[in-house]
Parts: structure tokens; C-alpha cells; sequence
């Protein structure tokens, strides 16, 4: 079974197999998290983008996938950048901010990746109200991970059964932590 954990912390100084970066869609580094990700890797994260540009990301990542690289200089094996959505009041893009979740734990399965230390995508500068990402976050992650277990059979395991022992929810704030640990509450209640 995998542990999923809340930490109040900085996603750039994790100790994890694989570590999450919202990502843009050009993977080329950004502002907020993506910026700093990119600033502590270093050059070899931004030649192992530029390298995914160059092939079959010449027009980007779509939002709401995932694709992975090297770590650099982290502490870390693998970077997984996914692209969240804009929050819009007036178009549900709530299967889209699930995807980055899902998305990024299968790219950390094919991996091989124990640990993963995830963010509250899309809350910064795509303004996606906190308490629903949240929620949207907490759900899916144990949706993916109950639907690996669930597929489980016999000597055959599901897509990241067995692989993946931790999941970390690493957020920056206390209002963040405050909002991902009502949303588990809810969901264990």
C-alpha cells in the first residue's frame, strides 16, 4: 500500500525518487515553482528539456500530461513536468487539473520511482481556487492508486502497484497544507 503524506515545504529541497514541476507548456523553466526547479537543476534539466523540444515536444506539452527528465542537481532521480490548466469560472477544466495528478504518478511508475513529491498544481499564477484544487488533488491520487491496487491480480500488478511506496503532497504555505489536509480529512471522513 501507498503512504500519502502531507510536508509544509519547498518541493526544490525534497529528498524523492521523482519530484513534480508544474510545468509550462514549452518546458523551458518559468516563474514560481517551475522557475525554481530549473534555477536548483541546473543546466543539465534545461538541456534534458531542450532536448524533449527538439523530438516530440516541438509545440509543447499539452496540458494536463506529463513527461519526465533528469534531476540534475537536485536531490532527486527525475523531474516529471506537467502542465496545469487556467482556472476559468466559466469552462470546467477540473479533468484536466486531475490528468497533471494521474498523468504524473503513471510517468513516475514506468519509472520506477518509490518516492514522488507532488505540488498543489495550478494554484499559483493559474489562480485555481485552493480549497477545490485540493480536493480534485487528494481524490485523484487515491482514485489512481486504488485503481492499481483494484487491478491487482494474482502475479500480475497494476500499473504502479508495488512500485510506488510514498506519495508526498509538498506545499508551501500553511494555508496551502491547511487546504490539502481538510481535503484528506473529507475524503477519510
Amino acid at each position: 500500500m501507498t503512504d500519502l503524506t502531507l510536508v509544509l515545504g519547498d518541493l526544490a529541497d525534497q529528498h524523492a525518487d521523482a519530484l513534480v514541476n508544474a510545468a509550462n507548456s514549452w518546458l523551458l523553466g518559468g516563474g514560481g515553482v517551475d522557475g525554481a526547479i530549473h534555477a536548483r537543476a541546473g543546466h543539465a534539466l534545461t538541456e534534458a528539456c531542450r532536448e524533449l523540444r527538439a523530438s516530440q515536444y516541438g509545440r509543447g506539452l499539452a496540458t494536463g500530461q506529463s513527461v519526465a527528465t533528469t534531476a540534475g542537481r537536485l536531490q532527486a532521480l527525475w523531474v516529471i513536468h506537467t502542465v496545469g490548466p487556467r482556472w476559468d469560472r466559466y469552462d470546467d477544466r477540473s479533468s484536466l487539473l486531475a490528468s497533471c495528478y494521474r498523468t504524473s504518478l503513471e510517468v513516475a511508475a514506468e519509472l520506477g520511482a518509490r518516492t514522488v513529491a507532488l505540488l498543489a498544481i495550478s494554484t499559483g499564477t493559474h489562480r485555481w481556487p485552493l480549497d477545490d484544487a485540493a480536493r480534485i488533488a487528494v481524490r485523484t491520487v487515491r482514485e489512481t492508486l486504488a485503481s492499481w491496487a483494484e487491478s491487482q491480480t494474482g502475479e500480475r500488478r497494476g500499473a504502479g502497484e508495488g512500485t510506488i511506496e510514498e506519495v508526498r503532497f509538498v506545499l508551501f504555505n500553511q494555508r496551502t497544507y491547511t487546504a490539502f489536509e481538510t481535503a484528506m480529512a473529507a475524503l477519510d471522513g
